[in-house]
């Protein structure tokens, strides 16, 4: 085990490719303030187990938890450490997903360097982040696969895939999800859990956290009933600002919603 504390340093040592594909920095920024914690790190991928060499130097006092699709020999990698678990399993599974959470009932940190295909990313995501402790980070590697046909992504339709890119991409909307003003928002599972929602080249660092600032803007998705509220309160004029927007406004409202949900039909994106 190496006795340096820095990440390059210890990546270095082991070969890591998480040099290679120009990780290191970006997780140091994350890492660095928390390394010394006693925490729960899964991560999805073990491959030739020099991920988890590093981690397990780098973070002394944490608990490496590693998972793959095929079988590890652990004395080959030299993965027999006291703080690296090895489970074999799908990251997609969902019975074994919930077996190890079961196991570890929480984690501070989940890396997803496992297939990379877009299904399974996202699977994995829906089934783990549940898991994810408050403040915790979800990560996931090697996003370019969303550009790639081969790895289930799409790099003929960037917009409206159904890529794991665009899966992340969406979450950006949870951050905001009390300013959307439309009253017909059916909200997500996500919108109050996420704080943050991080890109970089080729990776994704997502926060977990109690995302509840009220809009200042909207009230229950509606900007009209924020309005009448505001104006009928200071001025009493309620009648007044009931037609304006109670009726005017949420008609147009709601011509603006029908507008958009036929162009969705017609473009197939329902």
């Amino acid at each position: 085990m190496s006795q340096n504390n820095n990440l390059r340093s210890i990546a270095e040592i082991y070969k890591s490719d998480k040099i290679e594909h120009g990780y290191i920095e970006i997780y140091e920024s994350y890492f660095e303030e928390i390394k010394d914690k006693k925490l729960k790190i899964l991560e999805i991928g073990i491959a030739d187990g020099k991920s988890l060499l590093t981690w397990s130097d780098y973070f002394k006092n944490s608990l490496i938890i590693g998972i793959d699709i095929h079988k590890i020999d652990i004395e080959q990698k030299k993965l027999n450490r006291e703080n690296i678990e090895i489970h074999q399993g799908s990251q997609s599974d969902k019975l074994f997903i919930n077996e190890l959470i079961e196991k570890y009932k929480e984690f501070d940190l989940i890396i997803d360097d496992g297939s990379h295909i877009a299904k399974d990313v996202k699977k994995s995501f829906d089934l783990l982040f549940p898991a994810l402790k408050y403040d915790g980070l979800y990560i996931v590697e090697d996003m370019q696969t969303s550009y790639n046909h081969f790895f289930g992504g799409n790099p003929f339709d960037l917009k409206y895939s159904n890529t794991h890119m665009n899966f992340f991409k969406h979450l950006t909307d949870s951050l905001n999800y009390q300013e959307i003003a439309n009253p017909f928002y059916i909200e997500k599972k996500y919108d109050a859990e996420i704080t943050n929602v991080s890109f970089y080249h080729n990776m994704v660092f997502v926060r977990k956290g109690k995302n509840e600032i009220k809009s200042r803007e909207v009230i229950n998705h509606s900007y009209e009933d924020m309005k009448f509220l505001e104006k009928s309160n200071r001025t009493g004029k309620k009648l007044q600002y009931f037609i304006k927007y109670k009726v005017l406004y949420k008609s147009y409202t709601l011509l603006l919603f029908v507008l958009n949900t036929i162009k969705k039909l017609l473009l197939f994106r329902i």
